[in-house]
Formats: structure tokens, C-alpha cells, sequence
């Protein structure tokens, strides 16, 4: 099996990069490896909107794919927002290879709170595996426990579980996604 490889955009805390390894390692059967970051994003700032681009940074990380490559997902702690929408908790190609997550908005400063490096670490097992869903095919699940449901604010963030819910793993194994049964979830 090809790995699934990490790369950060810009500065991202190393130990935040490891512990979404050791999730994705929990959650998948696959070698995680990390890759050396790509440099800041610099050019997707919108400086209107204080934000940056999602898809200046998704079309970097694919250019940056390396051949050998299951998955791609890319982790940046920049504030993301796609035109049509506010923000984006992250991006992903539908069924494609690659996706981005955004870890500034679930960091509870960004909401003037005390830092939890806990409920961080499970907002961020959430959307990276919301948005490698997506890489497998799987589209926004009405069950909103379920990592698939549509997060539009933190609160739906902080409602999901962590886990599939059924119906979206048995769609991970129709697609042939290697999951981890035995190792334990959130």
C-alpha cells in the first residue's frame, strides 16, 4: 500500500503534525509519513479578507503530490476561506488525492479562550478525517455524529464523535479503504 503522507503549509507546530499522524494511523491502515513543510502561503492572502485561499493552497500541495502517494493531506494553522463562503474548516478533491485542513479555527484561541491542547487535537482528528472522506469518495453524511456531517461553526465540530458512522464505513470498504478495526478511535 502507498503511504499517506502530512505536509504542513507555512508554520505548523511539529507535535500538532505528529498527533494528526497518530490519528490518521489510528483511524486507517496505512505507513503516515510526513513530509518537510511547504513555505508560508503567502501568495493565496487575500488581504480584503485577512484570509487565505483554500484552493491557492490545495493547488499547491497537488503540484507537490509526490508520485508515490495514496493520499496527500495538508495541515496549515492560516485562516482558509473559498470565495463563496466565510471560512473553510478545510478543502479536498471529491474522490481525488489530495486534501488541506486548517487548524486556526479549531484552536480555542481563536475564540479569545484559554488554549486545550486537548479539544484542539480532537477537532483536528475530526476534520482531517472529514476531509480524507472526501479524497474516498464520501460526501456530507445527514448523521451529525458522524465526521462526514457538514460543519458550518465549531459547535457542529465539537458535536461529531470522531467515528464513521455506519453508513459511511460501509462505504470506505466498498471503496477499498484500508481501516484500522482494531486500534482504537476518539
Amino acid at each position: 500500500m502507498n503511504p499517506l503522507y502530512l505536509r504542513a503549509a507555512g508554520m505548523v507546530n511539529r507535535s500538532d503534525v505528529q498527533s494528526t499522524a497518530e490519528a490518521i494511523a489510528g483511524q486507517f491502515d496505512f505507513d503516515v509519513r510526513i513530509l518537510d513543510p511547504l513555505p508560508d502561503p503567502a501568495p493565496a492572502f487575500d488581504p480584503v479578507r485577512r484570509q487565505y485561499n483554500s484552493v491557492h493552497v490545495l493547488r499547491e500541495l497537488v503540484a507537490t503530490c509526490p508520485p508515490d502517494a495514496h493520499r496527500l493531506v495538508g495541515l496549515t494553522d492560516r485562516d482558509l476561506f473559498i470565495p463563496m463562503l466565510s471560512f473553510v474548516f478545510g478543502q479536498a478533491q471529491l474522490g481525488g488525492q489530495v486534501a488541506l485542513v486548517s487548524f486556526a479555527r479549531l484552536r480555542q484561541e481563536f475564540y479569545g479562550l484559554p488554549p486545550s491542547g486537548p479539544v484542539f487535537e480532537h477537532r483536528a482528528r475530526k476534520e482531517v478525517f472529514h476531509e480524507l472522506g472526501h479524497t474516498f469518495g464520501l460526501t456530507h453524511c445527514s448523521d451529525r455524529d458522524c465526521p462526514m456531517s457538514l460543519s458550518t461553526g465549531i459547535a457542529q465540530v465539537d458535536l461529531k464523535s470522531g467515528r464513521y458512522c455506519a453508513s459511511c464505513t460501509a462505504m470506505l470498504r466498498e471503496h477499498g479503504v484500508p481501516l484500522a478495526e482494531s486500534k482504537s478511535k476518539l
